[in-house]
Order: structure tokens, then sequence, then C-alpha cells
């Protein structure tokens, strides 16, 4: 074991030494003192740590080898997780071998493609001037922006780059369209005939204030996590897909995404390993508070020769827990996704895997909890393998569906009790009308509606198992899937059960449906919408799926 990882670990300790205490993680003293030596200026610094404490509400993991640019402006389209009252941003030049000079640096909401909404624009300064020069290795933090970023949305960043950069400090699947133009644009409405690139450049994070933040997870991992394989252009990673469901039960948290395609647990390669940039890509995020460790092991697996043992996967997993705890980070450890039929499968590393995800599941793992990857995405004819309506078809990365099962494997209760209390409407696919609690509730649950009143409206409640309960305005009531199920929906209890508890699924079309705890099937709005929602289908149609209408 140690002739493979003692040299990442001894890396990874150095690294560790420097880290900072929670109290302090986030800040850009901490981005300064992780992976790379340099820092941003004291101006910059100085004039981040005054301004109270930020969360993060995107990111990417830097990577080496960008494309150069030379008096081009990029703008690049960022989606939030949560929003806030103000914002910064964040640049890297991690991996540059020289200055990498930025100017005329701007923010504001996305309309569509390379728009931006008419009087949303904002001016970003460094330390009170409209550009800065960034060492090498090392990470300009902007000043505050009075700029209010929405919840679940896009922002776009526009950087001019008014000198040649060399090779740049990016992130190579993105998963999105992002924009290059020439010459100084980055105050333009719109952008004439750019160019489109999948990668982001230089930009690292977007962080706001948000006076009712929970904190922010970050998920790292290797491609599942960074999206590869979902729909481009839909914010489909399963990261997104958890963003979304912690918006809709009341949670404020951030959710990170530092996912790297390819990235590996103990060996450099595509980036830095885990081991080697978990103090940056984790530690020094803003307001983190949970990590997700997903599966970078699957690569070690697959693409180390010879692969890594089970216990040498285990001795690293431990360390990164141990440097989390440290920091007074919580820790949730996923299993390992089935990947038999994948190009570099071997029964070896299958071996190994079934070995990792055992010791992940057993007591005494040091994890603060376990995300079961594996369980919510295999099929249970084949364990070895996918699903096959979660499979993208390469047997090695799920799909949009499957990475929804990722995601809504996450028990939300992990993150505490929501900030608030949404309240919500449901209207039908099936009808486009509105669900009602009809005749003040006294009525089963029905979607007849065309306006928005009190019986139409509901408390949507956070379970402790990760379930939903809905509290029906009409007359306090919570919402019950009566006579365990064979019965219409009804607001008539004052305690919730399984009967009154309810999975939120996420449809890839916005949508979203529930699946009753009482008979494990899904609501539908019956007959069109004709008659009474009752939970008795086994599959997701029209007819099962509801538009959730924020208050």
């Amino acid at each position: 074991m140690r002739t493979r990882i003692g040299w990442a670990v001894a890396a990874f300790l150095t690294a560790l030494a420097t880290a900072v205490a929670p109290a302090a993680s986030g800040s850009a003293a901490a981005h300064a003192q992780l992976t790379h030596p340099t820092t941003a200026t004291a101006a910059t610094a100085a004039a981040a740590a005054a301004t109270g404490p930020w969360t993060g509400t995107w990111a990417v993991s830097p990577q080496s080898g960008g494309a150069a640019f030379n008096q081009q402006t990029l703008r690049q389209i960022v989606h939030t997780s949560i929003g806030g009252t103000s914002a910064r941003v964040q640049i890297s030049n991690a991996f540059g071998s020289q200055p990498l000079a930025i100017a005329d640096v701007h923010i504001a909401q996305r309309s569509s493609g390379a728009g931006i909404v008419a009087g949303t624009d904002q001016i970003v300064t460094f330390g009170g001037q409209s550009s800065t020069t960034i060492a090498a290795g090392a990470l300009a933090v902007s000043d505050p922006i009075a700029f209010a970023v929405p919840a679940l949305s896009d922002v776009a960043v526009s950087i001019y780059l008014p000198q040649g950069t060399g090779a740049s400090t990016y992130h190579q699947q993105g998963s999105a369209t992002n924009y290059i133009a020439s010459g100084d644009v980055s105050g333009s409405q719109t952008l004439t005939n750019p160019q489109t690139t999948g990668s982001y450049f230089f930009l690292t994070n977007l962080d706001v204030q948000n006076a009712a933040s929970q904190g922010a997870v970050v998920t790292l991992g290797a491609s599942i996590t960074d999206g590869y394989a979902s729909s481009f252009d839909a914010d489909r990673r399963w990261p997104n897909d958890l963003a979304v469901r912690l918006a809709q039960t009341g949670h404020v948290v951030g959710v990170l995404n530092q996912g790297i395609s390819g990235n590996r647990l103990l060996v450099d390669g595509a980036g830095p390993s885990a081991l080697h940039r978990f103090a940056q890509d984790v530690l020094a995020q803003p307001g983190v508070r949970w990590v997700i460790f997903a599966v970078d092991p699957i690569n070690d697996l697959g693409s180390t020769s010879p692969p890594p043992s089970s216990d040498e996967l285990i001795a690293g997993l431990q360390q990164l827990i141990a440097a989390a705890h440290q920091n007074g980070v919580r820790f949730l450890c996923s299993t390992l996704t089935p990947y038999q039929g994948a190009g570099y499968w071997t029964q070896q590393g299958e071996t190994a895997r079934e070995a990792f995800n055992a010791y992940v599941r057993s007591a005494g793992n040091g994890c603060d909890a376990v995300v079961d990857q594996d369980a919510a995405t295999h099929d249970p004819a084949n364990p070895t393998m996918y699903l096959p309506a979660y499979d993208s078809g390469d047997h090695l990365h799920p799909n949009d569906a499957g990475l929804r099962a990722i995601a809504n494997a996450v028990n939300l209760a992990l993150f505490g009790a929501p900030a608030s209390t949404p309240v919500v409407s449901l209207r039908a696919h099936a009808n486009g009308d509105i669900v009602t609690a009809d005749n003040a509730g006294a009525a089963p649950l029905i979607a007849n509606r065309t306006a928005i009143g009190p019986w139409e409206t509901f408390d949507l409640l956070s379970n402790a198992d990760g379930s939903v309960s809905l509290r029906a305005h009409a007359n306090g009531d919570i919402v019950s899937a009566d006579n365990a199920g064979s019965s219409p929906l009804i607001a008539n209890r004052t305690a919730i059960g399984p009967w009154e508890s309810f999975d939120l699924l996420n449809n890839a079309d916005g949508s979203v449906s529930f699946r009753a705890h009482a008979n494990g099937n899904i609501v539908t709005a019956d007959n069109a919408g004709s008659s009474p929602l009752i939970a008795d289908r086994t599959a997701i149609g029209g007819w099962e799926s509801f538009d959730l209408i924020p208050d």
C-alpha cells in the first residue's frame, strides 16, 4: 500500500497542515494558503473579508491546459443553486505559467444564449479597480457586487482579456455553452457572432451573501458528478437536481460541483487527485459545511495499472474523512456505481468495488452518512450493471434519469431543518388546472381551479426520512393517501405517518411527481384531471406530472 499511495498521502498531509480553521474556511486567505502558493492582492482579500460570511452558489474545479486568449471577451453562463442579496466572483490563474491580466469584468442576469437582461448589468471590481493582474498560481476574489442573485437561475459573467494569457486555467467538461468574442464587449447586451465552447475558463466561483444561508455542500467526484452524459445546456447534473430538491423543501444550501471527468482518488491525471485537491476544492469553498465524496475511485480501478486494492482506496477515503472532520466539515460517503460493460471494467476491479462498497455501508466507516449511489442505480436483476433505464449507453455513466436517481438518494434531513417552510401550489399537467383541497378541505384533492387562493395552497413539509408532506391552508390538516392509498388524497390528518409521506420526484421536463409511502404508487390526476387525485399508478406520464408553483 505504501508504495502506491504513500507519496499521495504525504503530499496531502503537507497541504492539510496549512488548512484553515472552520471559521476561516472559504476566505480569500484560505484559498491562497491551500494548494497554490501565491495569493490574490491584499486589497482584494481585505475587501472580501470586510463584508461578512459568504456562501458559494456555483463552482467548478480548476484544471490545467486550457486554450490561450488575447484581446477577447469571455461570457460564461453559470447556473446558481441559492440566491443572495450581493455577489462576488473568483477568478483563478492556478495553473497559469505567467501573470494573467483581466479587465472590464461584468455580471448580469442571462436572458437567452449570449444575451443578458437589460438593466441587470453590473461592473465587477478588484480592490476598487476595474482591472487587475493575477500572479501565476494565484486566485483573485472580487469586491462585493450590488447584484441580487436569483436562485436556480442563469447568471452571465463577462471577462475581458486584454493581452495574451498563455495556456489557461480552465474546467474542461462544462456541459453548457459559453461564449468567446473579439475585443472588449463585456458590457454589451448581446454578442455578435461569438464563438462557443463547452468549457469554463479562469472563472471558478460565484458566491453570495444570504442571511438565511445554511451553508454549502461540495460534491466531490469525477465524470458522473461533472455531468458527463447529462443533457447539454439543461443543468441535469445530479448536483443540479440536488439543488432543486433542497430549494423545493425550503433548505437554503449552496451546492458546489467539484467534479472532474476522469479524476481519481489516489493518482493525479485528469486534474489533481482527490487527495491533492481536497484542501482547495472542498475545505476552501465558501461556507462549506458538508462534502459528498462520489465516484472518483471507479477511475482508480479502471485507469490505474495495476489497479489499487480496496484497502488502498479505503485508506485514501479515511484520509479525506479525517481532513474534513479536522476542519468541521461533515463527510458523506458514496457507494460506487456499477460499471460492468464499460471499456475498462475487469473482474479484479469489480471485486474491489464491491469490497469498497461493503466498507462504506459498514458500521465504523467514519462517514457521517452514506449516499448509496449503487443501490439507487443498479439493476436488481444484474447488480453489477446499471438499470437499463438509467444507462447512458456506455455502461459507465448514468443518463438524466439515473442522475436524478442519485440526487434523490441524498437524504435532505442531513442538511438540518429547512430555513423556511415553502408555500406551494400544484398545477396538473393532466388538464392545466390548479389542485384544490375542495370544500375547505372536506373533499378530496382535485385539479379543477384556474386561480390560486387559500384552498389551493399548501405548506411543503420536509420529513426526517427525506420525504415530504403537504399541509393544506384550506383547513390546516395534512394530506393523506387515505386507506393505505386506496382512497383519494384528502387533507384530514393532524400528524404525519406513512400515509401522509410522499417522495418528491423531479421529472426531466421540470415538473414533479409524488410517490406515496402508503402503497409505493405514483399520485395521478385521474381521468385527465376530472377525478380526485389518487396514488394508483406505477409509471409517470402526463396525468402524474405537476408544476410546483412557489407562493
